[in-house]
């Protein structure tokens, strides 16, 4: 059952501190700038033992490719609000899940490794794709010029 959970979630890590900033700045009806919003999102910037906790998107009510395509639709401040909601959706763990099984807090260090492993197994997918697409060309040729193609 917890699996079925996992897949079902939609959990991306922000800045625990520039989430309270975030939050303290709309109570005020501060401005919510996109460099806010990038320090909540990105965690390029952070000092390596920044606290990230994690949110579950589907709370946003919508889907989104990234964090650019968020502020491109619903500006600085909706991002903002958005990622508030998503904090408040993981929050009330409306699955019922386990707290040992939840999505625990990292820092921004364990964070930044995840999505560079995450990278990497994109890029890996990439070259294989290639790869493939590469030798079903040479097979192509070789078809047209009536020779067999190649045997792997």
């Amino acid at each position: 059952m917890a699996e079925e959970l996992a897949e079902s979630q939609d959990i991306f890590y922000i800045c625990k501190k520039t989430l309270e900033t975030v939050k303290e700045k709309l109570k005020k009806n501060e401005d919510i700038t996109e460099d806010l919003v990038n320090e909540l999102t990105f965690p390029e910037n952070l000092a390596d033992e920044e606290v990230m906790v994690p949110v579950d998107m589907r709370g946003v009510g919508e889907d989104f490719d990234d964090v650019e395509q968020m502020v491109e639709k619903l500006g600085p401040k909706g991002t903002a609000e958005a990622f508030i909601k998503a904090a408040e959706y993981f929050d009330a763990n409306k699955d019922g899940e386990k707290e040992e099984d939840r999505p625990k807090p990292m820092t921004a260090a364990e964070w930044r490794q995840v999505l560079a492993e995450d990278d990497l197994l994109e890029e890996g997918e990439e070259e294989l794709l290639e790869g493939e697409e590469e030798e079903d060309l040479e097979d192509e040729e070789a078809e047209e010029e009536g020779e067999e193609p190649p045997k792997i």
